[in-house]
């Protein structure tokens, strides 16, 4: 059985099971402590029945110690096993790993909203989140993730990528360029949808004088206050000239900061591999989550 007793003395293997450092899981749990004692608050106001003992009462859980919960959910978005195994390595059935699983997620996403890490998502957040990044630089794109392939044929059609072949759901993503951490992250949709077409839908409303990298999936994306920088698609049976080429190889070399910022979302395989869970909605949770963990591993890049 897995503890965080055991790994606490091992940094390397620790950041393996968790895809975070020491430092980072010690900055998180107090948050994780104050989210989980609010979920233990709803819980006992929603009983019919008045508890009758004290919280802690009874025989003793798997997963008796907060630092334990914590490192159970966090070793569940780094690896994402099955349920079987997850529930193995930490000394439980299936069942009650699923159970955990779907009860410490939201916590953890609440957590990370209290150490504001989380990206925003509604339109007057955005515009505060954007505002405060001292450079006014930022990089978008589209995240692509694989799903089990729908049994509706109306979300079969839906979810099937032509980019990626497979059935996917997708979010776009905004970057701060200075400091690669995702600000901004849109509702997740269908694999189908085009990038541009979910930019457009976002309205978003960029700080004056911002500076904005984007690809070529972003085609005829002008943003009110904002100045873009694309690569110039070469034209029908003609070619770019070396000048052309140049500039879209440094706009790359400028944008790739977002590609950078996409993989370290994805080192939580949870949002790398195919996704399992078909609970309604679990998908966007699971991606604002990895987000928010991924801005605190930017926080947290040398020290363990």
């Amino acid at each position: 059985m897995i503890s965080y007793h055991q790994l606490k003395t091992k940094p390397a293997l620790f950041k393996s099971f968790t895809g975070i450092r020491l430092s980072a899981f010690a900055e998180l749990l107090p948050a994780f402590r104050q989210a989980y004692q609010n979920d233990l608050d709803r819980r006992d106001e929603q009983r019919r029945v008045p508890r009758q003992r004290q919280r802690g009462g009874g025989s003793k859980g798997a997963l008796p110690r907060l630092e334990n919960k914590l490192m159970f959910i966090l070793c569940y978005f780094r690896l994402y096993p099955v349920q079987v195994l997850q529930g193995y390595l930490f000394g439980m059935g299936q069942a009650q790993a699923n159970e955990w699983i779907h009860r410490l997620t939201p916590i953890l996403n609440q957590a990370l909203g209290y150490e504001k890490q989380l990206p925003a998502r509604q339109s007057r957040d955005i515009e505060q989140v954007l505002a405060a990044c001292p450079g006014l630089e930022f990089i978008i794109d589209g995240a692509e993730r694989p799903i089990r392939r729908p049994k509706d044929p109306d979300r079969q059609q839906q979810n099937y990528s032509g980019k990626k072949k497979r059935h996917t759901v997708k979010n776009n993503v905004i970057t701060d360029k200075r400091t690669r951490k995702v600000k901004v992250l849109s509702r997740t949709v269908e694999g189908k949808k085009h990038d541009k077409k979910l930019a457009d839908e976002q309205g978003l409303d960029f700080p004056p004088s911002s500076k904005l990298w984007k690809d070529t999936g972003f085609q005829g994306y002008e943003p009110a206050n904002a100045h873009t920088f694309q690569p110039k698609k070469k034209p029908k049976g003609g070619e770019l000239t070396p000048q052309e080429k140049a500039q879209n190889m440094a706009i790359s070399s400028e944008r790739i900061g977002v590609e950078h910022s996409i993989g370290g979302v994805k080192v939580f395989r949870i949002v790398h591999q195919v996704f399992r869970n078909i609970k309604q909605d679990f998908d966007d949770l699971v991606m604002e989550t990895a987000c928010g963990l991924h801005n605190l591993r930017v926080d947290h890049p040398m020290t363990v």
